[in-house]
């Protein structure tokens, strides 16, 4: 379950027991172990290749298509039918300009960070919240990883009010991390992550698709950027792998994944959206006293069937992905269902 401390009341607000899955757990894994994942995954396939060290420097364009990138070091990549910019935030397409945009805002900054755990206990996602300040911890197993919120573009001066008052600060919102000091010592331990909300208007032109967080960037609220990532490429893969074997030109076939994944994504920004400007800017506005937790919360709290709501949502989406594209056995240039 999620469960999440607000005005020193714990509340449950989300359970994932009930999801009619074939895997029914969630897999709280690192990206870079997902990626190390993916990988070895895709190394089964023959044609695939995979460059390390190979930034994009910038995309190449021919009669007003997309047909390769150029990499940092001058190399030339050219695709034989589509390029697929699943670079994250700071995408080449968004570098570029290239397809327009559309900013929602946030409010607030993320401080990452990570504390060794002293026993076992854990196996939740916990939350904790109080007048001015917020604290999400998540089990990892060795270590809880941990993320504050701030307001945005005030890093630097938490910095400046020094490391002991930060640790002070989160230790008032989770009483069981103290001593802090003994394993936090030096800004290097923490990572900044500048918050965005925003999405493409149009995800495609000619030769391009943008999927994943190069498509739209997500709230950290709820975790869920990386589902919607996942849920894009396996959209991607069941509408385009069949085609792009047989056709010469898949660039009117473009428009169907964001016609597929658009919706979903319009759906959670909403909510984020609406939780960042009702919920997230009153908890960092240091004027507005939280004495108790909000009638929402305090609904998911009592009513323990309506905590299968957000459960649903953060396990499965708005518009559950199944793969059916078909697949190329090892070692044979055709696709089968």
């Amino acid at each position: 379950q999620a469960v999440l401390s607000v005005a020193g009341q714990d509340m449950a607000v989300g359970d994932l027991r009930f999801l009619k899955t074939p895997a029914p757990f969630i897999a709280m894994m690192p990206q870079w172990d997902f990626l190390d994942f993916l990988k070895d995954e895709a190394a089964a396939f023959p044609a695939f290749r995979l460059r390390m060290k190979a930034g994009v420097e910038r995309l190449s364009e021919e009669d007003g298509r997309i047909v390769g990138v150029a990499l940092a070091g001058g190399e030339e990549l050219r695709a034989r039918k589509l390029v697929i910019a699943a670079d994250g935030r700071s995408s080449i397409v968004r570098q570029e300009n290239v397809l327009p945009l559309l900013n929602l805002g946030a409010p607030m900054d993320v401080l990452w960070f990570a504390i060794p755990k002293r026993d076992e206990a854990g196996g939740s996602l916990r939350g904790s919240v109080a007048t001015g300040s917020a604290l999400i911890t998540i089990d990892r197993g060795s270590y809880w990883q941990a993320a504050t919120l701030l307001p945005k573009g005030r890093f630097e001066a938490v910095k400046a009010r020094g490391l002991p008052a930060l640790l002070k600060q989160l230790e008032g919102l989770a009483p069981h991390l103290r001593p802090l000091d003994a394993v936090m010592t030096d800004w290097s331990q923490f990572s900044l992550l500048s918050v965005s909300l925003d999405r493409l208007e149009r995800w495609h032109r000619a030769g391009l698709l943008a999927i994943g967080d190069a498509a739209h960037a997500m709230s950290p609220i709820g975790g869920i950027g990386i589902n919607l990532a996942i849920q894009d490429a396996v959209a991607a893969a069941n509408l385009l792998a069949a085609p792009l074997t047989v056709a010469a030109n898949v660039d009117s076939l473009l428009h169907r994944v964001e016609d597929r994944r658009g919706w979903p994504t319009r759906v959670i920004q909403w909510g984020q959206k609406l939780i960042q400007d009702r919920v997230i800017a009153a908890v960092l506005d240091t004027q507005q006293v939280i004495s108790r937790p909000p009638w929402p919360l305090r609904m998911l709290n009592r009513y323990p069937l309506l905590r299968r709501i957000p459960g649903r949502i953060l396990g499965l989406g708005i518009r559950r992905e199944r793969v059916t594209s078909p697949k190329a056995p090892v070692g044979s240039g055709h696709l089968t269902p």
